[in-house]
This record gives C-alpha cells, sequence and structure tokens, in this order.
C-alpha cells in the first residue's frame, strides 16, 4: 500500500502519515520503527531530544526498504540554537543516526527569547544547500515567527510542526501555512489519546466499522495535513496506517469540525516555551 504524499514547496514530497518516535526508548525505537518500515511507512520522525536517534537509524539500516525510499526528520533542540551550535547538533544527529543525510530537519522550538531561531535558520540553508539535509522546516512555530524567518533569509519552511488534534484544530495556522507553500504536520494528532474517547468520533467509528484512532487519523488526511501518529503497540502501528480505505462524509467533517475548542492545548506555548 502506497501511502499518498503532499508536495513541499521546495519541489519534494512527504508521506501523509508518518511514524513518530517520542516516548520511545532507543531500544523500542530500534524494533517499532523496522515494524513500520516494514508495515508501509515512509515517514519516520525523532529528534535529538527524545534520546532514541541511535534506534530510530539501526530501525531504518536494517529494515528491508532502500534508504531513499525513507523519510527521515530530526530535529534541532532549544539549547543548540545559533548558527554555529546548530551545525554542531547537526552533525552530532547524524552520527547517532547512522545516516549520510536526513531528509528533513527542524527547529523544534522557536524560542523567541533567545533571539537565535534566524540563525539557526541560516545555518539549515547552508545544510540544505551542502546536500546534508534534503528539505528544512520548523515546528510550533507561530505566523509571527514564520514571517520573521521569510523577512530575514527569503526561504520559507517547507514544513511547520505544530500541535494539531480535533480539540485543538488550529485553523488560522494552518490558513498561515498554505499561504507560504507550507505543509502542515501534526504533532499528538490523536490529542495523547484524549480524542479517542470523544462520543463523536466514536459513534462516527462505530458507522464506518473503524477505530476511534483511525477515524481521527482520516479527518486529519482530509483536512490535509501530515501526522505522526506514536505507538509502541505494533498492532496500532498496522492499524493506524489504514486509512485509506474510507472517506469521512463532508456531514462528518462538520462534526469533528464542532470539537474545536479555544483551550484545547495539551503541549507548551510556543510563546514561551524554551
Amino acid at each position: 500500500m502506497a501511502i499518498p504524499t503532499l508536495p513541499l514547496n521546495d519541489g519534494r514530497r512527504i508521506p501523509q502519515i508518518g511514524f513518530g518516535c517520542w516516548q520511545l526508548s532507543d531500544s523500542q525505537a530500534s524494533d517499532l520503527v523496522g515494524r513500520a518500515l516494514q508495515a508501509g511507512y515512509r515517514l519516520v520522525d525523532t529528534a535529538s531530544v527524545y534520546g532514541n536517534e541511535a534506534g530510530v537509524g539501526r530501525g531504518i539500516r536494517d529494515a528491508p526498504v532502500p534508504r531513499d525510499e525513507v523519510f527521515l526528520t530530526t530535529k534541532l533542540w532549544n539549547d543548540r540554537q545559533g548558527r554555529d551550535a546548530t551545525r554542531h547538533a547537526f552533525e552530532e544527529s547524524l552520527k547517532r543516526l547512522g545516516q549520510d543525510y536526513v531528509d528533513l530537519y527542524l527547529i523544534h522550538w522557536p524560542c523567541p527569547q533567545r533571539r537565535l531561531f534566524v540563525e539557526s535558520w541560516k545555518a539549515m540553508i547552508q545544510l540544505r544547500e551542502e546536500g546534508r539535509v534534503r528539505s528544512i522546516g520548523v515546528s510550533n512555530f507561530t505566523a509571527e515567527h514564520i514571517a520573521t524567518l521569510i523577512g530575514e533569509t527569503g526561504v520559507a519552511p517547507t514544513v511547520n510542526q505544530i500541535e494539531l488534534h480535533p480539540h485543538f484544530q488550529r485553523k488560522e495556522p494552518r490558513a498561515d501555512d498554505a499561504r507560504h507553500g507550507i505543509v502542515t504536520e501534526s504533532w499528538s494528532p490523536l490529542g495523547q489519546g484524549k480524542e479517542l474517547n470523544d462520543p463523536v468520533v466514536v459513534a462516527i467509528a462505530k458507522a464506518h466499522g473503524k477505530s476511534p484512532a483511525q477515524v481521527v487519523l482520516r479527518w486529519q488526511v482530509q483536512i490535509g495535513c501530515v501526522a505522526i501518529p506514536k505507538t509502541a503497540h505494533p498492532e496500532r502501528i498496522i492499524e493506524n496506517i489504514a486509512v485509506f480505505d474510507f472517506a469521512l462524509s463532508p456531514e462528518e467533517m462538520d462534526q469533528i469540525t464542532t470539537l474545536d475548542r479555544p483551550d484545547g492545548r495539551i503541549g507548551p506555548d510556543p510563546a514561551t516555551f524554551c
């Protein structure tokens, strides 16, 4: 089964469903990444702060999938921002991953109080020009932060990875990303499991003979996002990717739209977190 892809503004494409590695141990990551790739996933998302880059790299190297078919993402952590520090942090990530390049490198959080994310972005542009990184993007950036990057460098991110789930739907950030040709990627796309017990989601799942997780991930696909669900359960790895054999009706999409809440955020606020 081929997973649909979305176009990036640099001419490349990104799979619409990926395997997220947040909270997986290094040993878990090696096994589960391998299982995910064998199940059909081609996007794998990790970060230096997750502490599992080595395991993720092993899982990719040991899987019977050509490296050029895998879209590997990792991220720059907050305390390594700045032009030189970014390059050093990238080299360390690459070494832990055991790879020659990564497909997507993200600034994990803007940390606006540090006033270094533009310098990090300039370093990432250089890494892309050198071929060490295929695409560059950001995570948890607001419209203001993205405008600053574009204004200072003329280069828009390819991806903005943000918290996004039915109770926190991020309509304005999604619209701003779209204006710049930026793909919105959802972290915690299942709301860390909180979405799976919502009566609206449960009823739609029952109507389709699908799981609540599959309904939420299908919603993510239909609103045009990339989603990276994380699981440590092999059976859910298979379940989470099986969302391309059904579709939600306009009425069902509208029902999920009503779940949006202004206070639905689970994670930190990008304006203050660092």
